[in-house]
């Protein structure tokens, strides 16, 4: 059986991650799979393997340990009957890579890695505006922003040269309008 086929989404907190995952959902039929909502949901669920856990590290501010995030990622696979999926918001950091190494790499065919690059200005700008439009997410504000850009410089932007180094990355110019970000999306998924 062909191993499944993964492409990483990574680029800063309001880079268009979970907007441009949603395109490629509809157009090209792959299954988004968002580390950080699946998280959300098993620690939601009662009575879960690891729902107390991952309630513990939310709690203490602290990071869920990258085996299981791995575990909760290929169950979403195996349970999807799909083969084609991209993983969003992940790897973040160096411990995220090296699990996901141990965990994974053997199970699935990394296709690359999708490197949406995005200027801080236009980060925050969104996410400004995503916060003041209603979105639910505490961490719309300029504070944790601020924070939350000076964690994914320091510990995700590593993640992205490890992948440059291999020849993995497609970058894309992600300032720009969603339909013109989509449409060079369109032209590196067609072939696949």
């Amino acid at each position: 059986m062909a191993k499944p086929k993964v492409v990483f989404v990574l680029g800063g907190p309001g880079a268009g991650k979970g907007t441009q995952c949603a395109n490629i959902v509809e157009e090209f039929g792959f299954v988004h799979l968002s580390a950080g909502d699946l998280l959300r949901e098993e620690r939601n669920k009662p009575g879960t393997e690891y729902g107390e856990m991952i309630e513990t590290h939310i709690r203490n501010g602290t990071i869920v340990p990258v085996e299981v995030t791995c575990a909760l990622i290929e169950r979403a696979m195996n349970n999807s009957g799909k083969d084609k999926f991209l993983v969003d918001g992940f790897p973040r950091n160096k411990d995220n890579l090296e699990g996901w190494q141990r965990e994974m790499e053997k199970k699935v065919e990394l296709l690359f890695v999708l490197f949406l690059k995005c200027s801080e200005e236009v980060c925050i700008q969104r996410c400004l505006k995503r916060g003041a439009e209603g979105s639910g997410r505490s961490d719309d504000n300029l504070e944790s922003l601020k924070k939350r850009i000076q964690t994914y410089n320091n510990a995700t932007m590593p993640i992205v040269e490890h992948y440059k180094e291999l020849n993995l990355v497609k970058t894309l110019d992600a300032d720009r309008t969603i339909p013109e970000v989509f449409d060079n999306i369109k032209e590196i998924f067609k072939p696949l």
